[in-house]
């Protein structure tokens, strides 16, 4: 049976200083990230030994394809919640804690959005008259470069690779459908020399390859980084680079929940079972298409000749999902409840899609951004092409509320706002993020360091003593709460785990 899906997801944000000097982004990162460590959390360093982004899950790695650098030199820090912020490249990068819960990857990516609001805030206030800091949480800086909201899932080692590749392939490329953010215009243009004046995603012009191992050049569908950040033996960690960032709680719970159910099925042959085989002949260049395709109506050709639309290929994939849950049920994406939510959902979404996309302008980014902006180039006579259009593109994902176009439109939520606050602080309970925040909770000058699968503690003698945490679903509430109501320092603490 498919194992638990234990989730995560990566925000990398776009920043930029307003008012001031041409503005470093490298620098600006790390000035925000300090001015909220400085305000809300004491600063706990990322430990970088278990850092293996070179290891490729197919066994090899490609001459062309270079494995992302690990920056240890920048700011990386550990937060109470169990998640990890830090400076990536030239951005901020705000990483979830572990969920074994659909509804919790999204509750903790809105505290990421919190987070970067409330650092926006903490910085701004350390800026010179007229500065202010400007966060993004988006895709595309609209000058030809993209930046990726990356989601992970924990999947059985025994499951040949190769039945990821195919089984998943077909879900990435018709998803966008749903969970696309939207976009003025086209950077990277065409094959076909079209113009695009709208598109459903940010990403989808960006990926040139269908496996790779890279991040940020020739970008592939499936993403090869094998790096579980857990037992080796038992798990790999699917890297998942082709979605967008969602400012909509909808589309991310859709995005995740319908990718869980997939490599469920994936983990246990469904695809081969059921006979169905939906490869596509040409994955990239669908992938584009489907971006570019506002009708939904465009047809995807597959490798056995036939031809699907991707909601065509996305109402095959629910069916299957439904046989499925029926025949193993759903435990493995958080129980039966929380998998009903997502077939019912999934379905809801496409029959709304079939009819009428407009419908989903409450529910779905690149339906209210469409609707959005075509009202306004309606009232003002405004072409696709002017830069109004753009700006408002951008200041769509805004994560100053004050400032956001998004936090306008008043569109369906998952969570309150007292939900999303207690998670900017508080772990998620059911995996070992419970552990990690809490420790950082009670003990922060003890520790060290941290990553996702130990803490090294410093109990002022030689040598440090690491807690490897190598099963993400141990260090639970129901696994450490009462030890952790035993035990009053972190000595102890040691000491209780050795015995």
């Amino acid at each position: 049976m498919a194992i638990t899906k234990v989730l995560g997801m990566e925000t990398e944000y776009g920043i930029v200083i307003r008012g001031g000097a041409e503005s470093n982004p490298v620098a600006a990162s790390s000035a925000l990230i300090n001015a909220y460590v400085s305000e809300r959390s004491r600063r706990v360093g990322w430990d970088f030994e278990d850092e293996t982004p070179g290891r490729d899950a197919r066994g090899f790695g490609r001459e062309a394809s270079m494995p992302p650098e690990v920056e240890t030199h920048l700011v990386n820090t550990v937060l109470t919640n169990g998640a990890r912020y830090y400076v990536d490249h030239a951005h901020p990068e705000y990483s979830t804690p572990e969920c074994a819960n659909v509804y919790d990857v999204v509750l903790y990516d809105r505290a990421g959005e919190m987070i970067l609001a409330d650092s926006v805030r903490f910085a701004t206030a350390l800026l010179g008259p007229g500065q202010s800091v400007v966060v993004l949480k988006n895709n595309s800086d609209g000058k030809g470069n993209s930046y990726g909201n990356h989601e992970n899932y924990l999947l059985d080692r025994s499951v040949p690779f190769s039945r990821v590749i195919t089984g998943v392939i077909p879900h990435f490329v018709t998803r966008q459908i749903f969970t696309g953010s939207g976009k003025v215009g086209c950077e990277v243009p065409p094959p076909d020399g079209r113009h695009v004046d709208f598109q459903l995603t940010q990403r989808a012009d960006f990926f040139e390859e269908v496996v790779g191992l890279e991040t940020t050049l020739k970008r592939p569908i499936i993403n090869t980084r094998d790096e579980p950040h857990s037992d080796s033996h038992k798990y790999r960690r699917l890297h998942v680079i082709v979605g967008d960032a969602n400012m909509s709680e909808v589309a991310s719970f859709l995005k995740v929940g319908s990718t869980a159910v997939i490599l469920s099925m994936v983990e246990d042959d469904w695809f081969t079972r059921a006979g169905k085989d939906f490869s596509l002949r040409s994955p990239v260049a669908a992938l584009r298409e489907v971006s570019y395709d506002l009708s939904l109506t465009a047809p995807l050709e597959l490798q056995d000749g036939r031809t699907m639309t991707a909601l065509e290929m996305q109402w095959e994939h629910l069916a299957l999902a439904k046989k499925y849950s029926e025949s193993c049920g759903l435990d493995s994406v958080g129980g039966e409840t929380v998998g009903r939510d997502i077939l019912n959902r999934w379905e809801d979404v496409l029959s709304a899609l079939e009819a009428d996309p407009m419908s989903l302008s409450g529910q779905l980014d690149w339906v209210a951004k469409l609707r959005l902006f075509e009202g306004y180039r309606d009232r003002h006579g405004l072409s696709w092409s002017d830069h109004r259009l753009r700006a408002m593109d951008l200041q769509y994902h805004d994560v100053a509320p004050g400032r956001s176009l998004f936090a306008r439109l008043g569109m369906e939520t998952l969570f309150s706002p007292e939900e999303v606050r207690r998670a900017v602080d508080e772990p998620p309970e059911t995996t070992r993020a419970y552990f990690r925040g809490k420790c950082l909770q009670r003990w922060a000058p003890a520790i060290a360091a941290a990553n996702w699968d130990s803490i090294v503690f410093d109990l002022g003698r030689e040598p440090l003593c690491r807690v490897p945490m190598l099963e993400p679903l141990r260090g639970t509430r129901a696994h450490v709460e009462g030890l952790l109501a035993r035990v009053t320092s972190p000595a102890e603490l040691i000491e209780a785990l050795s015995s």
